[in-house]
């Protein structure tokens, strides 16, 4: 039997339908909105895993080529593995619903979001978070949803619904009936009044929606299915293992580095297992191991509200110590040492032409993309030994935050022709590697001489929940991250914010305490630029001499065939000889790079000669290339030649012409417009009267 509700949301229809397709999916739903439309489905093992102590959820986001009418691009003419759309779109619905799930269910979980049609305006991600909550509310899988989202763009003092158009704010913002759960922005350094108005609209624009699955499940929903109220009964081991080790927990976290504490802990579960195991009470390490963990971090979170000390001995509003170093590295373009406490990152940027810019092949059409963001994680940042390999979920996620918050204050390209590179190396990790990446690398493209808006800078923001209160953390740290109640990370510069992003793993948190929030970031981040300055507070006035040079100069759209030339002949013997990199666009616009300044702009003297003309009133270095009886003829602009008539080499008469010039002599000539045959004329007479 088929099921379909349907509603009008942002001036277009949204419709969600099961019972046509993929009837051996837990739950599965055809969700449409405008032309843009997602199989989202979502299957559940009925056993538990009991190798995972943590949820094993698997979200996949898939774009297919045919969606958009396109053929997959590459020599293998099908999809592969995902694109970087495709993982940051999974992180994106990843994120919202996972914490929803009932603590208790440790079934193997996978949802799957197949873009199976998309219209060009509608973005998918939106129908797809959308789409998966309602497959997941309609399963009978324990999910305490239904959730929704929205996309809010901000143009003209005005707040937009899923715009088609791009604008101030792109902000993704998800959750439930009664709060916020995940958001994902970038903005152009917009206000935190703005940006609060921003999370209510967005909260309140997804609530048809949210009544829409409501709605949807009431009708076709299956029977949900049983899960344990509660887990197995460990309180009287806890209760054993908070008596014998309270004390040595609580000096495990008393005025340690990261290092320090945590092989005083690792001591102190040794401890435990030979404990528990001489009294028979539990052998098994698993076990141990979780209880050890609720211990831990319960007393982290009692000792904040009894003291309003963390476990670094920093009240709730202290930053960490901060240095930072640039030009630390010598050949490179730009580079920066920031370090945070126990987190460091070491940023590099690079400049390059146009043919340096990453080519996207999305399902709206190819692009190009000049300015990129990677981050790096190796292993030994946190003290561990793992397989290197390509970047993995986490590493593009944080990559792209970044991205987000420096991209706004870059200049344009017109201003600025290069294409940009940053990478972050994050060399050590105890919390917000991320935002210590957005720091390094403004201060390295600073240091290599990119012309930025404004500094920028980041914080992350946490959240400990207790029973009447509650306390906000700013600049948190690995252990207040794991085991606190929302990550909240905000960047951006003195006059507003560039990128946010929020997860909040507990249902209830108010705009208030988002907004208290938020201005809290701001005091923490208006410090860190401080202290940022100290060491560069604005762009070097010239590129670092290592960077390649560069200009951009305009032809007539008419001569770009002249400059390219028969099967870019004229083109290749300007790069040949000149050593030159050369981007020439269908506006003619002609971007030249080289190594150095006089490879550049001899490149420029060769195309201006084929692409431009002179100009009357001109002087023009010139070489003598053939002499005659009665005058000399001069390669003076370009590859054009003219004569300097005998009578005009001299304000005295000339006998001999080669009493004045001879063959390869330079000289400066000053050009006088045609004649009326169109030959250029030319005089060495340089004070003459024009």
């Amino acid at each position: 039997m088929i099921f379909k509700k349907e509603i009008i949301w942002g001036d277009r229809l949204l419709s969600i339908e099961t019972g046509r397709v993929a009837h051996q999916a837990t739950g599965a739903v055809m969700i449409r909105y405008a032309d843009t439309t997602v199989l989202c489905t979502v299957v559940a093992s009925r056993e538990p895993s009991l190798e995972s102590v943590f949820f094993p959820l698997t979200v996949n986001y898939i774009e297919k080529a045919y969606s958009a009418g396109k053929i997959p691009g590459g020599f293998v003419k099908r999809e592969g593995r995902p694109s970087e759309r495709e993982t940051l779109t999974s992180r994106l619905i990843d994120r919202p619903i996972r914490p929803l799930f009932h603590p208790n269910f440790k079934n193997e979980t996978q949802v799957i979001c197949t873009v199976l049609s998309f219209d060009g305006k509608n973005d998918p991600d939106i129908v797809s978070i959308i789409g998966a909550s309602a497959a997941l509310t309609i399963s009978g899988i324990p999910f305490m949803g239904p959730i929704a989202a929205s996309k809010i763009g901000f143009d003209n003092g005005e707040f937009l619904l899923n715009p088609s158009e791009t604008s101030d704010l792109d902000l993704v913002i998800a959750g439930t009936k009664d709060g916020v759960l995940m958001v994902e922005s970038g903005a152009n350094e917009l206000s935190e009044e703005d940006m609060l108005k921003a999370l209510k609209f967005g909260h309140e624009s997804f609530q048809p929606v949210i009544d829409m699955i409501l709605d949807f499940a009431e009708e076709c929903a299956k029977d949900p299915w049983e899960v344990a109220e509660h887990g197995a009964d460990y309180s009287e081991i806890a209760k054993e293992m908070a008596k014998h080790f309270d004390k040595e927990i609580e000096n495990a976290y008393k005025g340690k580095s990261k290092h320090d504490r945590n092989e005083a802990l690792a001591k102190v579960f040794e401890s435990i297992v030979v404990h528990f195991s001489e009294n028979n009470c539990c052998t098994d390490k698993k076990i141990l191991g979780e209880i050890f963990h609720d211990i831990c971090s319960n007393h982290i979170r009692t000792t904040l509200f009894a003291t309003g000390k963390r476990i670094d001995g920093r009240s709730s509003t202290d930053i960490r110590k901060i240095t930072a170093d640039v030009a630390v590295l010598p050949m490179v373009h730009g580079s920066a040492l920031f370090t945070r406490g126990e987190t460091q990152a070491l940023a590099i940027a690079t400049l390059g032409t146009a043919q340096d810019e990453q080519i996207i092949d999305a399902l709206a059409g190819e692009y190009k993309e000049r300015f990129l963001l990677h981050y790096n994680f190796p292993p030994f940042s946190v003290g561990e030994i793992s397989r290197l390999g390509t970047p993995g979920r986490r590493e593009i996620g944080h990559g792209r935050l970044a991205w987000r918050a420096i991209n706004s204050v870059l200049p344009s390209k017109e201003d600025f022709p290069y294409s940009i590179r940053v990478v972050s190396e994050v060399l050590s990790c105890n919390g917000s590697s991320s935002m210590a990446s957005v720091c390094g690398a403004s201060l390295a493209l600073m240091d290599a001489g990119v012309p930025l808006k404004n500094p920028v800078a980041g914080i992350a923001m946490g959240l400990i929940v207790g029973e009447d209160d509650y306390v906000i953390l700013s600049d948190i740290m690995g252990e207040e991250d794991h085991l606190g109640d929302m990550d909240f990370k905000v960047a951006g510069t003195q006059n507003g914010i560039t990128a946010l992003q929020m997860d909040i793993k507990v249902t209830g948190i108010s705009f208030d305490i988002m907004e208290k929030a938020i201005r809290q970031a701001k005091k923490g981040r208006l410090y860190i630029l401080d202290e940022m300055a100290k060491v560069l507070d604005e762009a070097r006035s010239e590129l670092n001499e290592n960077a390649p040079k560069m200009t951009t100069i305009l032809i007539p759209k008419d001569k770009i065939r002249e400059v390219i030339g028969s099967g870019g002949k004229v083109i290749r013997e300007i790069i040949e000889r000149t050593r030159a990199k050369i981007d020439i666009d269908d506006d003619g616009n002609v971007t030249v790079a080289a190594s150095n300044t006089a490879s550049m702009e001899c490149a420029i003297d060769m195309i201006k000669g084929i692409a431009l003309d002179p100009i009357y009133g001109t002087i023009y270095n010139a070489k003598v290339v053939k002499v005659m009886d009665f005058g000399a003829f001069v390669n003076f602009f370009g590859q054009r030649e003219g004569l300097v008539h005998i009578s005009e080499m001299s304000d005295k008469r000339v006998e001999k012409v080669t009493d004045i010039v001879n063959d390869g002599d330079e000289v400066s000539v000053l050009f006088l417009g045609y004649d009326n045959k169109g030959r250029a004329r030319l005089t060495m007479k340089i004070n003459k009267k024009i």
